[in-house]
């Protein structure tokens, strides 16, 4: 009964029945996956609200130990859908690993990723960093500051490493977008060498976003760049500072998504609705009277069935702060963002963004059009499911007609340079150009042959 009071209550500000109207679903008992991140935060309040019950979907959560395995649960059909890095979809899509076509009808958020950094390596960065009147960090802090750092470790023999949690993950790209900014190269990739650390200055390896704050202590590597609330466990355990947020690095920058097979929409086109119904609903609650339903939120997020860290550790990030060095906490309003800035709307040109990362560190080993970009970019992320489902809640009372771009050609306006920390400006609509922009990556048709890029 509590439960359903709740679900009632957060849906009366919309003036709304109380429960959606149903589809004639074609299956509705779902499995899906996650990982324990708080980025999972519209799966677990769709369940914990009722917002799936309303759609007549009995569905089941499961963690999973890593995003392959996530991935691969959602091919064999283990998983009927899951949270998903964005790289995922469109580098299986792509044929980069494991080949399938995932599809995406929802954008989970926006922001909500750090990099971090040891006490050590903090320490040796502090001199590199200009500092306030009141003597704390400016930030954002760039890679410059890092630099003598890592020249240091090279001089002396030692290997500078840093981990992130996938190779198609925000985190890779996020990690080496930062680096490069700073002057720092983070590696390439090849056909034949697929480690990413082909003439890297920092050597990126992966480590699952739960273990990262361990293996930081253990000196395995010397930060990473993860999602919330791994960060902020490594202030509140005393070992690392987050040194930048990716609000910081690149303003309302993409981030996970709800990936299904296109094989699951084509076969049960309203139970894919239905999903993407409850997901918004989820999405709305999140952001809704300026984050209001944000503790309740937390409370869920730290049950051991889902994120399972604790409550201190997420409120620190997901209620409009974040924490750099102990008792360093700033108003970050924007940190974790779930519907606001059309959120949840899967933009062509987020995708776009992701295959030139995969295209700049060569994932993608040559040159592609602008049109392959495009095409790429709309045979995985499907705003016509989106807006079909946004179109049923508006029509049910559940949503605001003025919350959803109904009238986008799927490209959002490009990101000014004054949002990104290198200054250089994102058109989703030019890639190439795009690339050939960036001082530090693949350009034109250039491609990685052994230890050298040619051409």
């Amino acid at each position: 009964m509590k439960k359903l009071l709740l679900s009632l209550a957060a849906t009366t500000a919309l003036t709304a029945p109380a429960f959606a109207e149903m589809l004639e679903l074609e299956k509705d008992e779902l499995t899906f996956g996650f990982i324990k991140l708080t980025d999972m935060a519209p799966l677990a309040v769709a369940y914990e609200q009722g917002f799936f019950d309303d759609e007549g979907l009995f569905v089941t959560l499961e963690a999973q130990a890593n995003w392959k395995v996530l991935l691969d649960g959602v091919i064999d059909g283990t998983l009927d859908g899951a949270h998903m890095l964005a790289g995922q979809p469109l580098a299986a899509t792509i044929g980069f690993g494991t080949e399938a076509h995932i599809i995406t009808p929802f954008s989970m958020d926006l922001n909500g990723n750090g990099i971090t950094v040891s006490n050590e390596i903090w320490e040796q960065m502090k001199p590199n960093i200009p500092t306030m009147e009141d003597g704390r960090p400016q930030h954002p802090i760039s890679a410059s500051a890092l630099a003598p750092v890592v020249e240091k470790y090279k001089s002396e023999g030692k290997p500078f490493n840093m981990g992130m949690v996938f190779p198609v993950s925000t985190h890779n790209y996020e990690l080496r977008y930062w680096l490069a900014a700073g002057g720092l190269h983070p590696g390439y990739y090849s056909t034949d060498n697929i480690t990413g650390q082909i003439g890297a200055d920092v050597l990126l390896s992966v480590t699952p976003p739960p273990q990262m704050p361990a293996t930081l202590e253990a000196g395995t590597i010397y930060g990473y760049c993860v999602g919330e609330p791994w960060n902020q466990q490594a202030v509140f355990k005393g070992i690392g500072v987050p040194v930048i947020t990716d609000y910081e690095l690149w303003k309302n920058n993409p981030e996970k998504v709800f990936g299904i097979t296109a094989e699951f929409a084509e076969e049960y086109p309203n139970t894919t609705k239905a999903v993407v119904k409850a997901l918004i609903r989820a999405a709305q609650w999140l952001d809704e009277n300026d984050n209001a339903n944000r503790e309740e939120a937390v409370e869920i997020l730290s049950r051991p069935d889902y994120v399972g860290a604790d409550y201190e550790v997420i409120a620190a990030s997901m209620t409009g702060t974040f924490e750099y060095e102990k008792g360093d906490k700033r108003e970050v309003p924007d940190f974790n963002v779930f519907f606001r800035y059309n959120a949840t709307y899967p933009y062509y040109s987020d995708a776009i963004w992701y295959l030139t990362q995969m295209r700049r560190w060569g994932q993608i080993a040559e040159a592609k059009s602008d049109e392959w970009y495009d095409e790429v970019a709309k045979s995985v992320y499907r705003p016509d499911i989106y807006l079909e489902a946004a179109r049923l809640l508006v029509d049910e009372g559940l949503a605001n007609e003025a919350d959803f771009p109904w009238d986008s050609d799927g490209y959002k306006a490009p990101t000014p340079a004054a949002d990104i920390i290198d200054g250089i400006p994102y058109d989703g609509k030019a890639p190439n150009a795009y690339l050939e922009s960036l001082p530090i990556g693949l350009k034109g048709a250039q491609i990685v042959e052994g230890s050298e890029v040619k051409g």
